[in-house]
C-alpha cells in the first residue's frame, strides 16, 4: 500500500495569465507542517492573517497549466470560485478522506458535507 501524495484537479473558470492564456488543470501536494508554519513568518500575514491560505495554496499547488511557478501572485490572481474550490480542496486531502475526490467530475464543486471539518 502506497501513500497518494499528489491530486490532479480541474478548476471551475480557470486561471487567466498574463498573456491571456486559459489553464485549468493542475496539481495539488499534500502538505507537510512547515507549508502551514512558513507563512506564519510571512509579514503579509501579520497585515492579514486571511493572507496565510494565499501562501500556503502557492507553496502546494505544484502545477497549473504551463505556467512555469505558482507564485502568490498566480494564487491572488484566480476567480474567487477558483480559490474557494482549491481551498476545499486542500482541507479534503489534507483532513478528509479523499474518497471524494473519484466521485466529482473535473472543476465541479465539492459536496458542501464533503469538505465539513469534525
Amino acid at each position: 500500500m502506497s501513500l497518494q501524495t499528489e491530486w490532479p484537479f480541474t478548476l471551475p473558470k480557470g486561471y487567466v495569465d498574463d498573456q491571456g492564456t486559459l489553464h485549468r488543470t493542475g496539481t495539488m501536494r499534500l502538505a507537510c507542517a512547515r507549508d502551514e508554519i512558513e507563512p506564519l513568518r510571512d509579514p503579509r500575514v501579520k497585515e492579514n492573517e486571511s493572507y496565510a491560505t494565499v501562501i500556503v495554496l502557492a507553496r502546494v499547488v505544484t502545477e497549473l497549466g504551463t505556467v512555469p511557478r505558482v507564485t502568490t501572485k498566480t494564487i491572488e490572481s484566480l476567480f474567487v470560485s477558483d480559490f474557494s474550490y482549491l481551498q476545499d480542496l486542500y482541507r479534503i486531502i489534507n483532513f478528509q478522506d479523499t474518497s471524494v475526490l473519484d466521485s466529482l467530475e473535473p472543476g465541479a464543486p465539492f459536496p458542501t458535507s464533503s469538505v465539513e471539518v469534525g
